[in-house]
């Protein structure tokens, strides 16, 4: 495996009136290169890029959707003179849908009618997840718009937001907030005049139903007249989202679970070098892969990272990992016992309530040792429960192939493939609160010296100050869930290694526990300053087909040979010298091997039939040995018995010629 650090390009998207006009190939700013139409790659990304003075609302929206930076693009910055004809800065995004090469992931109707059914409802899924805090900030129409949205595999990416509106000429302000409850008054924004991209075309449910329609007719045939009703309902006068909603999680349940899902899971914590005591929990380790069968293995997989020092961090994370369990178990047993598929909103609520249990049990050892303060001893906790509801059909049940990841503080979770790497969780940190509340852009706020300082832990506030982050997966690809502690994913370290890591692990060169020790290793020798926990689980869809024994492909692999004609197929009339007797010989080598093969494959064929024969009377032995009555029956039953016939009698003396 691969373990230097790749070369990172940073490949932006320009946005601003100005920016489709500059050609390709020109230097802007003598930093960025426009290397495609609204494309710019960063020739000095070691520097940080230029902000605005005052961040007005053409920000806000990015800003406040960071949560959703799985699909949603960041502001790295502005670009002021690019044009010296405009006085309008160009907006520059980072997190885009550009691949390592600069190019564009595909548009989703470019990708639409190559997708499984369960990739197609997924996607649909995806948008309609987006839409409420879409419409909220005003920029709804970014999802009806089939060139902002672009696909990467099983994710939905935008290029870009776009405002609400019906005409590019609407001056419009963008609003600075999602509610009054989220206004900050010390952000110091305001709308003013800069606008985002309009749309022509006014965002509304009934206008995105019109646009899946359309999608509709190249959609799987097997979900193709599902999805039409769903899109029609939309487009009625006043359409419920809650039941729409209810409806594409049901077909897309029915579809994830006719798939077949395997999983396997490891785990390694360690100390690292420079500690001398482990404040990380992860499950499961290896001592918990017991032969006796465990409900939770490998539907949960956790890791928690204590904060406290000696005597706070290590226990805050065990008594939270211990709890988990617990809670995890009950909510398994319920399963059981009910058949009705609990809903996405419930199971997220069920996560959240045992993540604030156990809050609740460790802010209660805090104030039972008089813990004060920056002395209260907490954890950060991240887990992954692959939810095994049963879907039960007409002709088939399978497991729903969801997956639920619920996060506080700032241990990780990845999805990685031998193509990509994702973050599916978002650190709780000062420098995401930064951008979240519209103060600064992400760039910017990690220059702060407690950028990286958390703003929420398990264990050090009371419950109801706490937010837990709760995501939905729908596992439809072969995939890897990878769990670790910051002293695995700081500097980008799964960043840089994944590729070469997951390839190892896909192509069976690598096994899961070998995976752990080597991010483990990787972490103690490039972030060798902390703890170290990582638990991975693989996760397999894919059909798995059974080995054939195919004699026709015993013969091949070393003597293929690539036979020229031309040069190799002498003409008739002309007579056969020595040269062409050389030619010959690998003919003749051919041939021999040929026979060789022939010999093996009839060996082969003829060690099979002994085998058989053998099976076979070792069966009818023992059927003889241990009951002879029932042999005897079954002999005579395939073989009756034939009657011997009775010689005529033989006279006694032969006849005379006269008698």
């Amino acid at each position: 495996m691969s373990t230097e650090q790749p070369q990172t390009n940073r490949y932006l998207w320009a946005v601003g009136a100005t920016a489709a006009s500059i050609p390709v190939g020109e230097i802007v700013a003598e930093r960025y290169q426009v290397v495609a139409p609204r494309i710019w790659l960063d020739l000095h990304p070691e520097e940080l890029p230029q902000a605005p003075d005052r961040i007005s609302g053409i920000f806000l929206p990015y800003l406040r959707l960071y949560p959703h930076r799985l699909h949603v693009p960041e502001v790295y910055g502005v670009c002021s003179g690019a044009d010296s004809q405009s006085t309008t800065p160009i907006i520059l995004l980072e997190n885009v849908p550009i691949d390592n090469n600069g190019e564009l992931y595909p548009a989703i109707t470019s990708q639409w009618s190559k997708a499984s059914p369960v990739r197609q409802i997924y996607w649909l899924w995806q948008i309609l997840e987006l839409w409420q805090p879409f419409a909220e900030l005003g920029v709804a129409a970014t999802l009806v718009d089939p060139e902002q949205v672009r696909v990467e595999g099983w994710r939905v990416r935008l290029r870009a937001l776009i405002r609400n509106g019906t005409t590019d000429s609407d001056p419009a302000p963008v609003p600075t907030s999602i509610s009054r409850d989220q206004k900050d008054s010390s952000t110091g924004t305001s709308g003013g005049t800069t606008t985002l991209p309009h749309s022509r075309t006014q965002a509304s449910l009934q206008q995105l139903g019109k646009c899946w329609e359309s999608w509709c007719r190249t959609a799987s045939v097997v979900v193709a007249d599902q999805l039409r009703d769903i899109a029609q309902q939309m487009q009625t006068p006043n359409p419920s989202f809650e039941a729409i909603a209810v409806q594409l999680n049901q077909l897309l349940l029915a579809q994830s679970s006719q798939q077949p899902l395997r999983l396997e899971v490891a785990g390694l914590t360690d100390t690292g070098p420079l500690h001398d005591h482990n404040e990380d929990s992860c499950y499961p380790l290896r001592s918990d892969l017991t032969p006796e069968p465990d409900p939770l293995i490998p539907h949960l997989s956790l890791v928690c990272d204590g904060i406290g020092g000696h005597e706070g961090g290590e226990v805050a994370s065990h008594i939270a990992m211990q709890s988990v369990k617990i809670q995890v178990r009950a909510l398994l047993a319920e399963l059981l016992e009910d058949p009705e598929l609990m809903s996405p909103d419930l199971v997220a609520q069920q996560l959240s309530a045992i993540v604030r249990v156990v809050n609740n049990l460790i802010a209660s050892k805090n104030d039972q040792q008089e813990r004060e303060s920056r002395r209260r001893m907490g954890t950060t906790l991240t887990l992954a429960l692959q939810l095994p509801q049963t879907v039960i059909q007409a002709d088939s049940e399978g497991n729903s192939h969801e997956l639920y990841i619920a996060s506080v503080g700032d241990s990780r979770a990845y999805w990685i493939t031998p193509d990509y790497c994702q973050q599916l969780t978002v650190d709780d940190d000062v420098a995401t609160r930064e951008v979240r509340m519209g103060r600064s852009f992400y760039r910017h706020a990690l220059q702060r010296p407690d950028s990286g300082a958390l703003t929420q832990a398990v264990g050090t506030k009371d419950a109801e100050s706490l937010y837990p982050h709760v995501r939905r997966l729908i596992l439809e690809e072969d995939g890897l869930l990878l769990l670790c502690s910051d002293g695995v994913s700081d500097n980008n370290l799964l960043e840089s290694v994944y590729a070469d890591f997951a390839k190892d692990v896909f192509n069976g060169k690598l096994s899961l526990e070998a995976a752990v020790r080597f991010l483990v290793d990787q972490a103690n020798q490039r972030n060798g300053y902390d703890n170290a926990s990582v638990v991975l689980t693989y996760c397999g869809v894919s059909p798995q087909y059974p080995v054939v024994l195919n004699l026709d492909g015993l013969q091949l692999e070393n003597n293929a040979q690539t036979i020229e004609l031309e040069t190799q197929l002498p003409a008739t009339e002309e007579p056969v010298g020595e040269e062409d007797e050389e030619m010959s010989e690998p003919i003749d080598v051919e041939v021999a091997s040929s026979s060789q093969d022939w010999f093996k494959i009839i060996l082969g064929v003829f060690g099979i039939l002994v085998i058989i024969l053998s099976a076979g009377a070792a069966v009818f032995i023992a059927q003889w040995l241990l009951n002879p009555q029932a042999f005897k029956q079954m002999r005579d039953r395939f073989s009756p018995p034939q009657p011997i016939e009775q010689p005529e009698p033989i006279p006694d003396s032969p006849p005379t010629s006269e008698e």
